[in-house]
């Protein structure tokens, strides 16, 4: 059985499209409102035990503005497979799967660092490469490259952080 056919029997309750991009690779176009759902089939009817990357696409200035990407490998039938949901530029949304993958983590704080896309469940979700406090998303299209100041935001992490140890020190 190939994977199209696979996941598409496990999929027949849940509304979704099935693409082959040009890279081969079965992608599964759902509302985000069931990727959980979805990914919860993927991993239980159809193999795929491993979650690969959880990352995103900012289509500035169309609406839905972001494409939140999951990708997914079976080690037992050696295929993999991407879910594709949609999500509007305001306050972008979609479920946590750490639940189902908890590797996914670190990919889902990063998509929210770099995107500013919430993973809802999320026990976690914080900063991970930028410091807290940052304003800005990098990998969105409408990033200010200019005007911004990363550096003195680095800077006052920095010292914080030596504070801390200092005081840990003395203690």
């Amino acid at each position: 059985m190939s994977v199209l056919e696979r996941v598409s029997a496990a999929l027949a309750s849940i509304p979704h499209t099935l693409a082959t991009p040009r890279d081969g690779m079965v992608c599964i176009d759902v509302d985000a409102a069931r990727v959980h759902e979805t990914c919860a089939v993927l991993r239980d009817m159809c193999g795929f035990e491993t979650n690969t990357f959880v990352t995103a696409i900012d289509h500035f200035p169309r609406e839905p503005r972001f494409e939140v990407i999951w990708q997914f490998l079976s080690i037992t039938h050696n295929d993999r497979v991407r879910v594709r949901a949609l999500v509007t530029g305001g306050t972008p949304r979609v479920p946590t799967i750490i639940d189902l993958w908890p590797g996914a983590s670190y990919s889902e704080r990063e998509c929210f660092d770099m995107f500013g896309i919430v993973f809802d469940g999320h026990v976690g979700l914080k900063r991970l490469l930028m410091p807290d406090g940052y304003d800005h998303f990098p990998l969105r299209k409408d990033f200010p490259h200019q005007g911004i100041e990363p550096d003195r935001l680095y800077r006052e992490w920095n010292e914080r952080r030596h504070e801390r140890h200092e005081h840990h020190a003395d203690a």
